[in-house]
């Protein structure tokens, strides 16, 4: 009996290659909407999930694989005669493998949108199938992010099945994922300074060349719901950066954004400022920071809010 893989993405990047991967090594493909078009497109055979469920999308989209035949697929646990011989009444025919990543709920929570237009993006059976997957983790294989494709691969190629533990660690990132997602959407709709629970959505950026001191290690999050400069800052060259790097720079660019009608510049090393200036053009103002202290400016951070209207750090 074929293996069966679940596919409903927004993100398609690298899945037609790994898509024609499984379906070379004889599993069958399911899958919904737009993921359903992409694959046809590149010349595979997936089937339709109506034709899984025997009933067929609904409310535009909203309503697709929310259904016994979906979840029942997924949390059967193989080893379980009763599980097995419901699934089997039921005409239920097992999942293996979950691919899904959900609708860009983050890239368009602080857009300058309707909250109707927001909330179009709350994924919902999207994070249900996942949980079920990651959840069945033992039989099911689930995969959020398009990187572990080729971990995936890898290990089919070796062995025909992933590893319990690779699988163990995916279903991880499931929950990883939906809890930063449903913090997020809380957040939008909550609108509440002290919410009962308190939760936190932010995303990794980068690893950093090391945290406070050279022996730690440390890694660089942003708010996945906030927005500011710290978040999207552009490195343009030098080395990788590092812990202090950014608590300099964060610290330098708070100090400049208390100006708010004169040009600024401040300059911060090892956490502490050392020149703070105001002027009437960037070089003045500069010149007049570097004058504080010409020592310890040497290997700071700099930031200037060139205009109150359009500040640059």
């Amino acid at each position: 009996m074929k293996k069966r893989a679940l596919i409903s993405v927004s993100d398609k990047s690298g899945l037609q290659d790994f898509a024609k991967f499984l379906e070379q090594n004889n599993w069958e493909l399911i899958s919904t909407g737009g993921t359903f078009k992409h694959l046809k497109d590149a010349g595979l055979n997936p089937i339709q999930i109506d034709e899984v469920t025997d009933f067929p999308e609904m409310l535009d989209g909203r309503v697709k694989t929310l259904h016994p035949k979906v979840h029942g697929g997924l949390l059967a646990v193989r080893d379980n005669e009763e599980h097995m011989n419901t699934v089997k009444e039921h005409e239920i025919g097992l999942i293996d493998m979950v691919i899904v990543n959900l609708y860009p709920f983050f890239e368009n929570a602080n857009k300058d949108i309707s909250l109707d237009e927001k909330v179009e993006f709350i994924d919902i059976g999207g994070p249900s199938m996942l949980r079920s997957a990651a959840k069945n983790f033992k039989s099911v294989t689930v995969i959020t992010n398009v990187e572990d494709y080729d971990l995936v691969k890898q290990e089919m190629e070796t062995s025909g099945d992933t590893t319990l533990e690779t699988r163990k660690t995916l279903a991880g990132k499931v929950f990883n994922l939906t809890s930063a997602y449903d913090a997020a959407i809380a957040k939008m709709l909550l609108d509440e300074e002290y919410p009962q629970y308190l939760n936190a959505s932010y995303k990794k950026v980068a690893d950093l060349r090391y945290g406070e001191n050279p022996h730690q290690s440390a890694a660089y999050y942003v708010s996945t719901i906030e927005n500011g400069a710290m978040k999207d800052f552009e490195q343009l060259g030098g080395k990788d950066l590092s812990f202090n790097n950014l608590r300099d720079m964060d610290l330098c660019w708070k100090v400049v954004t208390e100006f708010k009608e004169e040009m600024a510049c401040c300059a911060v090393k090892h956490s502490t400022p050392c020149g703070v200036a105001i002027g009437t053009s960037a070089l003045e103002t500069y010149q007049k920071t570097f004058e504080c202290d010409p020592v310890s400016i040497f290997g700071g951070i700099v930031a200037m809010n060139y205009t109150v209207d359009a500040p640059t750090a």
